[in-house]
């Protein structure tokens, strides 16, 4: 028992490291097995990512107004990640956007500079993301950001499940992610995605989640038909534009 325990502690932390900026404990290895297995706790990094941002939109609701609050919560959030699923949005867009045929595709993605495309998803994300939040009611913002961070990261988690990886080389971030899912894998992940919906008014969080899974199909499907399946890129704008789609539902009025 405790060596299970001990092993998908492991993997929790491996998802950790490998998501976020956020130190782990020094005993945690490394090895592209338990990164592998660490995709099943995407989620659970986007409870922690997203409990920072509440923190902080907490801490600052006490002396500034929502909107200032939201803007330093998104901030904190964007340091926790190094805004790692940001960039995949923004190398999505411009391979999207500029690319006619899969190896060309593929090329612009891994290109580290930006592109008009990228530039103006990566605006309309980050203004998405402020004016739904601001908009919201001030006491649900931090469920919210625990809700939608954790959401978008399922959201994420059933391409790997689902879908084939798209290179044929090993040039890409989250290669090490490049497996299928098992079952009990996606079931583990669900566990910590939607839990955290409870707490919100459930005609808008049922919203927000069936919001969330129209827009992750039809990414699924644009990825499918252009690149045969799926990069990290992908991954990261998967989990921007479904934790965006999310957070619409939630400020629908309803």
């Amino acid at each position: 028992m405790f060596e299970m325990i001990r092993r998908e502690l492991e993997y929790f932390f491996g998802a950790v490291r490998f998501f976020t900026r956020l130190p782990v404990p020094g005993w945690v290895g490394h090895s592209a097995e338990a990164l592998n297995r660490s995709a099943r706790y995407f989620p659970a990094v986007g409870l922690l990512v997203g409990g920072i941002g509440a923190l902080v939109y907490w801490l600052a609701a006490l002396l500034w107004p929502q909107p200032v609050a939201v803007l330093l919560s998104m901030a904190a959030t964007l340091y926790a990640t190094g805004a790692f699923h940001e960039d995949g949005l923004s190398d999505t867009a411009d391979g999207l956007g500029g690319g006619w045929e899969k190896t060309r595709i593929l090329e612009i993605m891994k290109d580290s500079r930006v592109g008009s495309y990228g530039v103006v998803a990566l605006a309309m994300a980050l203004l998405g993301k402020f004016t739904l939040l601001a908009t919201l009611d001030a006491a649900l913002v931090p469920l919210a950001l625990l809700a939608g961070h954790a959401f978008s990261r399922f959201c994420a988690v059933t391409l790997l499940a689902t879908m084939e990886y798209a290179r044929e080389d090993a040039s890409s971030k989250a290669k090490p992610l490049a497996t299928h899912l098992s079952c009990g894998a996606l079931l583990v992940s669900a566990i910590f995605a939607l839990p955290p919906l409870l707490g919100l008014p459930w005609q808008n969080a049922l919203l927000g989640a069936l919001l969330a899974g129209l827009v992750t199909f039809w990414l699924a499907r644009k990825f499918r038909h252009w690149l045969g399946g799926y990069t990290g890129d992908c991954l990261g704008a998967v989990q921007q534009i479904s934790e965006i789609a999310f957070y619409l539902g939630l400020a629908a009025s309803l």
